[in-house]
């Protein structure tokens, strides 16, 4: 039987400010230590906005590590014993991974398809993930789109979990979000006025240098955040 690749996104809350400085340098450092995980495929360093992570401001405290892997054995094993998520871990105050099928995929990032789709129709659950390099010259446009979204995503009950990451602050930006089924997060993107609006303006002022849209069926998860699974109003018994 063949092994399908697996996708992990951990995060980690940092408290204190000396392990908040130490997670800011480690997007630096960390970077040394990483290639050198057994298994590991692509990976990137994440820092996180302000709220609930859809802001220009970053947020100090949350870092997120992304990376793929052969198949979810390894992905676990390594995301709970490699030593660089050890010592992420162990100034962490508290830290969540979860553990992706790659469903479908489009587009490039950093220049390359990084995920490897099985093609699947979720029946139940899923994750969504954006990603997209902005145009220094249109930033501050993009950027002022951003807020109406955030305060829609954050009312609307479907979502058991959202957060807005990135590479580089300002031009790399990431959202995460989890969805009960694929109906739910489609009336979102699709109908939802701030979101289409921003949709409209993106395709038609050609706003992205690059960009990826991806969608994941949930494997399982490891940790806790904010004090409980994120996942805990979701069915995965399908």
């Amino acid at each position: 039987m063949t092994e399908t690749p697996v996708v992990s996104l951990s995060f980690f809350r940092f408290a204190r400010p000396t392990a908040r400085l130490w997670a800011l340098a480690m997007m630096g450092a960390a970077r040394f230590a990483l290639p050198k995980v057994p298994g590991i495929g692509f990976w990137k360093l994440c820092g996180s906005g302000t709220g609930e992570g859809f802001t220009p401001l970053p947020n100090t405290g949350v870092y997120a590590i992304l990376a793929s892997w052969p198949d979810e054995p390894t992905a676990r094993q390594q995301t709970t014993q490699a030593r660089i998520y050890n010592r992420y871990r162990a100034r962490a105050v508290e830290d969540w991974t979860i553990y992706l099928e790659t469903t479908s995929a489009r587009g490039n990032w950093s220049g390359r398809m990084p995920f490897h789709a099985t093609d699947k129709s979720p029946q139940g659950p899923l994750a969504a993930l954006t990603r997209a390099t902005v145009k220094p010259s249109v930033a501050v446009k993009f950027w002022k789109r951003v807020p109406d979204i955030s305060r829609m995503i954050g009312s609307d009950r479907n979502v058991a979990f959202k957060i807005g990451i990135g590479e580089v602050p300002l031009l790399h930006q990431i959202t995460f979000s989890i969805w009960p089924n694929a109906a739910a997060m489609a009336g979102f993107a699709r109908t939802n006025g701030p979101h289409a609006a921003a949709i409209q303006a993106v395709r038609e002022g050609n706003w992205f240098s690059e960009e990826l849209y991806a969608r994941f069926a949930i494997l399982g998860e490891s940790g806790s955040w904010g004090g409980k699974s994120p996942l805990d109003a979701l069915d995965l018994t399908e």
